[in-house]
């Protein structure tokens, strides 16, 4: 968790690249409770080819709201073998704190990919795409 930080304070890339329909994008990891929790809370931006990948302990149906979250996004759903079940895309920011709105997955991931709005449109996900993940990437629970 320290070095994660450091590399982001410092603006170095040293963060793991995951490959997703021939895009690039380097990824912060959220692989226990707490770092789930608060994902991508207070941010104002995020780099075009930066997001966030969530790593689970199993597969289960999934749900995530933008709680804090000052950024709209794509919150992109992904089996135990990586491969794309379903996506909410363009989720607006809220402030509404706990009266935030919640968005599933239509079934149930392991993995959950958030990138900037809009980009899963852009890549026109279908069910069964695969996220290419660098091995040794689980979670910590």
């Amino acid at each position: 968790m320290i070095a994660m930080l450091l590399a982001l304070v410092s603006g170095c890339a040293n963060l793991p690249t995951v490959t997703l329909k021939g895009q690039a994008y380097s990824v912060e990891l959220a692989l226990n409770d707490a770092d789930r929790a608060h994902g991508l809370m207070f941010r104002t931006s995020m780099a075009d080819d930066h997001g966030m990948l969530f790593v689970f302990p199993n597969e289960s149906p999934r749900s995530f709201w933008m709680k804090n979250t000052k950024i709209p996004l794509d919150i992109l759903y992904f089996d135990a073998d990586a491969r794309f079940v379903s996506g909410q895309f363009n989720v607006p920011t809220c402030a509404g704190g706990d009266r935030c709105p919640s968005y599933p997955s239509d079934g149930p991931a392991k993995y959950v990919l958030e990138l900037n709005a809009g980009v899963g449109k852009r890549l026109d996900l279908r069910a069964g795409d695969v996220l290419a993940i660098p091995p040794g990437i689980k979670s910590e629970d």
